[in-house]
């Protein structure tokens, strides 16, 4: 692919904008930067090292004259494909595609790749290790934090490129095809920006569109939508479950794992040693040590990393105890199934802290896990109001005006043995930066409570 010359519009000045821009402007490219923020808003380390590459910025509004004087777009995964120079673009034919898209266009090396509403970072984090732990080279990127075209501008080769694919990057895929594709969940999310439910499901299932002979696609067989899902083309599916059932290549039997893949042996896999809680752990469990065995890692590989995987921050985290109370630290649930997973995870009496920025969810499914197992709900952000629409009258609950109220009031709703769990249901950017930010200052706030007691 020839860009010398060509006029290339970023937009989105994000982590993954800035990576395709700076490489394309190495190529020669006349590249433009556009972000609806005002450059004051914009004003920060990513707008300092975009000044510094030379392109050209529009900032404080898109321009549909500029989208119309491009020869390709390359669009940020935060930006709503429905905008009207976006769609203005597409009518004259200009090509649209993400920074993903791009970077797969430029390297031949084999992809893994995991989507689902929940879980990524998490499968992804778990098979990293996995790999690792094989001997192979490895780049990981995507939607868990490093851009996939940072992997074209550096110069260490890897035996594979792992990536977390958000919803939003799928939608601009054309050509990508991982070689192993994980679909863990789907569950509504993201509904403030898809047309409905089933925009949301078409959009996760494009992770399988390209593949075929030679490829996997490893699905949730417990998840409804995906029990009923049949790739097209040739890929070998594989299906897993937490109950041993016909078709399905791996399932649990009380502490064990069992796995059966065509034309391979049985293996057997203790999860005794594994430390993450809950079923949907379990599951997503299932579908990585699937990819693992999918990719020909070896067995005592795959048993080593379910034994040695701690998890990651912010994902039922505990963040610490004080009088007998256990805090946990589950900002990453940023929404309703997510959140509903959070709770399932304890049979202990819990203290939920929810809210943030709504995402168009329904609450019921909730309110109907909080029954019988949340004390109390400490409602915050701009959805406390809506969410306690939904408790009211069943879970009994507070609101909060930050984060400090919320934990105080929570600790003082708590008893000994009790868990206050932090699981919000909602997206973090009313109050915070993003929810490792929430999660960082719920720790603090947690920190401060053991000072005071």
């Amino acid at each position: 692919m020839d860009f010398f010359k060509k006029r290339i519009l970023v937009v989105g000045l994000g982590r993954s904008g800035l990576s395709a821009a700076r490489w394309l402007i190495r190529k020669g490219a006349d590249v433009t930067i556009g972000d609806i923020m005002s450059e004051k808003d914009l004003q920060g380390e990513l707008y300092r090292e975009a000044m510094k590459l030379g392109a050209k910025l529009e900032t404080g509004g898109h321009r549909v004259e500029t989208f119309l004087n491009q020869e390709m777009i390359i669009v940020s995964p935060g930006v709503p494909l429905d905008i009207a120079p976006l769609k203005a673009a597409e009518e004259r034919g200009i090509p649209i595609i993400g920074e993903m898209e791009l970077a797969f266009r430029l390297f031949d090396t084999p992809v893994v790749a995991v989507t689902g509403t929940n879980g990524k970072s998490t499968a992804v984090s778990l098979l990293e290790l996995m790999i690792r732990g094989s001997g192979a080279r490895l780049f990981v990127g995507g939607n868990i934090g490093t851009p996939l075209m940072d992997y074209v501008m550096g110069d260490q080769p890897a035996d594979y490129v792992l990536v977390e694919v958000s919803s939003f990057q799928l939608d601009t895929m054309e050509k990508f095809c991982p070689v192993v594709s994980v679909l863990l969940n789907i569950t509504p999310d993201h509904l403030d920006r898809y047309s409905d439910y089933e925009a949301y499901v078409q959009s996760k299932l494009r992770i399988f569109q390209n593949q075929g002979a030679g490829h996997y696609a490893v699905l949730n067989d417990d998840d409804e939508r995906l029990a009923r899902f049949r790739p097209k083309g040739e890929v070998t599916v594989l299906r897993y479950g937490m109950e041993e059932r016909g078709g399905r290549n791996a399932f649990m039997h009380g502490s064990r794992m069992i796995t059966r893949l065509p034309g391979k042996k049985d293996y057997h896999f203790d999860i005794e040693g594994f430390h993450l809680p809950g079923r949907h752990n379990l599951e997503n469990l299932m579908g990585v040590v699937l990819a693992g065995l999918a990719l020909g890692l070896g067995h005592e590989v795959i048993r080593d990393s379910i034994r040695d995987f701690k998890g990651l921050p912010h994902r039922i985290e505990l963040v610490g105890s004080i009088g007998g109370t256990f805090f946990y630290d589950d900002s990453k649930a940023t929404n309703v199934d997510a959140a509903v997973r959070s709770v399932e995870s304890f049979d202990r009496p819990l203290i939920l802290i929810a809210g943030g920025r709504h995402k168009g969810g329904d609450y019921s499914p909730l309110v109907n896990a909080a029954k019988g197992k949340v004390k109390k709900a400490i409602l915050i952000g701009e959805a406390r109001h809506l969410i306690a629409g939904s408790f009211e009258g069943i879970i009994p609950f507070e609101l909060a005006e930050s984060m400090g109220e919320a934990v105080s009031k929570a600790y003082r709703s708590a008893e000994a043995n009790d868990v206050v769990l932090l699981a919000p249901a909602c997206s973090s950017f009313d109050m915070f930066s993003d929810y490792g930010h929430r999660g960082r200052v719920f720790r603090e706030e947690v920190k401060g409570l053991d000072n005071v007691h």
